[in-house]
């Protein structure tokens, strides 16, 4: 009976994909897993027979991610770059590599597609991105399996963070503190997170019985500290009466947001707690370090790489589904540490 790439793969307890690449001699492989299966390759006499051959042309064991970041943060981004980091370390375990698409190198233009096509990925991973962008939405729309970490369209799986879950937490901390004069300092619409978390704010406001107040509410135009720090101060040059705590919808517009309450003489927490919406790593050392809402960047990039890597396997990628990730709230120095 001739060996297959499938039982090598299963003697070696590695992927197909790995062993594919090592008798190409391509991918990033250890030199030690590269020289145990070729050792055992020609104990066993296995030669890549046209089915091997076959398996290579249907699976180019690479998946396209795209990261269209709206914040311009880039691959430092501390959520996102995080969840394409446990992303990449799942696939390539499983003998996959990445390899970046964007839809402009230079002055060569192509549409999402097109970039896949030309480079044979097998599905996308779509990080980040516009719900309206024309390029992602004919992306999806086509045979090619997708699955997002951030934004939800139909024809597509996406994995996010329980956002509900999340400032439901969030409101109940300060609700059991006594707090019930909450305000809300929220990010740019756009993005599909801050305007599900603007959404569930309003909800939560109204299942509590209390009063939806518009001067309690501000919007950063931008997804950072700089932007954050200036939607602040406009916001509190006109306000009157201020809120007891202020929910901002991301750590990075928190950290703004406190720096200009004591810019104006406000203590945090004492005259104004703060709740942060991440738990990026600077949270905890942040002056005053930040009760936030943490999000498992872990768990996202690892069941999208799953998810993914199921669909390829599979053939059954095109279905629209989210899957909720759960988030926990972590209290630390900008919120009372009792009741007020």
């Amino acid at each position: 009976m001739k060996i297959t790439i499938y039982d090598v793969a299963k003697a070696m307890n590695l992927s197909p994909g790995t062993i594919s690449k090592i008798l190409n001699n391509n991918g990033s492989i250890g030199e030690e897993t590269r020289d145990r299966v070729l050792r055992y390759v020609k104990e066993v006499g296995y030669v890549a027979e046209s089915s091997a051959r076959i398996l290579k042309s249907k699976f180019s064991y690479t998946i396209g991610v795209i990261f269209s970041d709206i914040s311009l943060v880039g691959l430092e981004h501390p959520f996102f770059g995080s969840i394409i980091q446990h992303f990449k370390t799942y696939v390539e375990r499983e003998g996959y590599e990445i390899v970046f698409i964007t839809s402009k190198i230079g002055t060569h233009e192509m549409s999402y597609l097109d970039w896949c096509r030309n480079k044979k990925v097998n599905g996308v991973f779509i990080v980040s991105g516009n719900i309206n962008n024309a390029y992602i939405l004919e992306l999806v729309a086509s045979d090619l399996p997708c699955v997002s970490s951030d934004i939800i369209i139909p024809g597509m799986h996406s994995v996010i963070s329980d956002d509900a879950q999340g400032m439901r937490l969030a409101f109940e901390h300060l609700r059991s503190l006594g707090i019930d004069r909450i305000g809300t300092l929220v990010g740019p619409q756009t993005s599909r997170a801050f305007a599900e978390r603007f959404d569930n704010y309003k909800a939560l406001l109204a299942e509590h019985g209390l009063p939806l107040r518009p001067e309690w509410i501000c919007e950063s135009h931008g997804f950072g500290y700089t932007s954050a720090v200036a939607a602040s101060e406009e916001w509190f040059a006109t306000i009157g009466d201020m809120p007891r705590a202020i929910l901002a919808q991301s750590d990075d517009i928190a950290y703004g947001l406190i720096h200009a309450l004591q810019r104006r003489g406000y203590r945090v927490p004492e005259d104004v707690a703060v709740v942060g919406y991440d738990d990026i790593s600077f949270s905890r050392l942040f002056t005053p370090p930040l009760t936030t809402i943490r999000q498992d960047r872990r768990a996202i990039g690892e069941r999208s790489a799953a998810m993914l890597i199921d669909y390829i396997v599979r053939g059954n990628g095109k279905g629209t589904s989210v899957d909720r990730v759960p988030v926990e709230l972590v209290v630390r120095a900008s919120t009372p540490a009792s009741h007020v």
